[in-house]
């Protein structure tokens, strides 16, 4: 028994599918089944019903394979132990980010991250919060950047930042004419809203008591996953879509007028990284950290009044 064979049955068990999970661990499909069929000889049973597709762990595969992460995870953090005797910050960075605040917060800080950290790679990819969540379980991401506090056991929450929530108004609507606004302004039928499954919609609806039976226009409904889409909706059709801060300081002068404040306290969100509590790149993700906080738009932080966390 060794660790690489340890890694071919996490591999397989989280592809569900030989060939998948050969080309994530870089070896062939031969090799990977041969040395995953003499750790079953070894263990004198079988890990995995190839009968299925696709492919399942049986019943003692699945306590095998849970093991099999611990001893991973534990391999792992002795590296982590000599890397921070050494005072050594190299390594793989896998974050998953929300597409509400991947467009406005990477810009800022990733290039001077690479100048500082340039032994750290990082890999970033998009993804609803629910499934940063499931791939942070899984051991497929290291760390995650959210705006919505979890309720998982299992995962840690780092806050990081708060930015307000403000209202983008069409000059067909009466809002326009308001210098601040109330959720309770808002008109449901008339508010442009991201499609299920981002967290930024969930906190809108908190935000205007929306159910979500709510009925959104009498003839045409249309959900975005993007934030500029739902501006340029605003634009060209009327109505009114909610953007966080740091989107509306990306705007231009122009697109600015549309922006109104709600009346305090003012809604806002936390923006946290989460990261599952038995991971082992403690330092990495502290550095992740201190990159981000050091580039973020001084305005970000000034806040003098109470915010309504939603």
């Amino acid at each position: 028994m060794n660790i690489q064979q340890l890694e071919y049955i996490v591999a397989v068990d989280n592809h569900r599918h030989f060939v998948q999970a050969a080309e994530h661990c870089n070896v062939t499909q031969p090799t990977l089944s041969m040395m995953i069929r003499k750790l079953e000889e070894e263990l004198s049973i079988k890990i995995f019903d190839r009968t299925k597709q696709p492919i399942v762990p049986t019943s003692i595969g699945r306590e095998i394979i849970d093991q099999a992460k611990t001893i991973l995870r534990e391999a792992s953090r002795m590296n982590e132990i000599a890397k921070h005797f050494n005072g050594d910050l190299s390594g793989e960075l896998r974050i998953g980010i929300i597409p509400t605040i991947a467009p406005y917060l990477l810009p800022h800080f990733v290039n001077p991250f690479i100048a500082n950290y340039p032994d750290i790679k990082l890999h970033v990819s998009e993804m609803i919060t629910e499934r940063i969540i499931s791939e942070l379980k899984l051991g497929n991401l290291d760390v995650g950047i959210i705006a919505s506090l979890s309720e998982e056991s299992s995962l840690q929450e780092i806050p990081m930042y708060k930015e307000r929530f403000y209202a983008y108004v069409s000059e067909n609507t009466d809002l326009y004419a308001k210098q601040y606004i109330l959720p309770t302004d808002i008109e449901p039928n008339e508010l442009w809203l991201l499609e299920e499954g981002h967290c930024f919609r969930t906190q809108i609806q908190r935000l205007c008591e929306l159910s979500r039976n709510s009925q959104f226009g009498s003839s045409f409904s249309y959900r975005s996953g993007s934030i500029e889409t739902l501006i340029r909706m605003v634009e060209r059709n009327g109505g009114i879509t909610i953007l966080p801060e740091m989107a509306v300081m990306e705007l231009s002068e122009e697109r600015k007028k549309h922006i109104r404040h709600f009346q305090y306290p003012e809604p806002a969100r936390e923006v946290c990284l989460v990261v599952n509590r038995e991971q082992m790149k403690t330092r990495l993700i502290e550095a992740l950290k201190t990159g981000i906080m050091a580039y973020l738009p001084s305005e970000i932080f000034e806040k003098n009044t109470e915010l309504r966390l939603l």
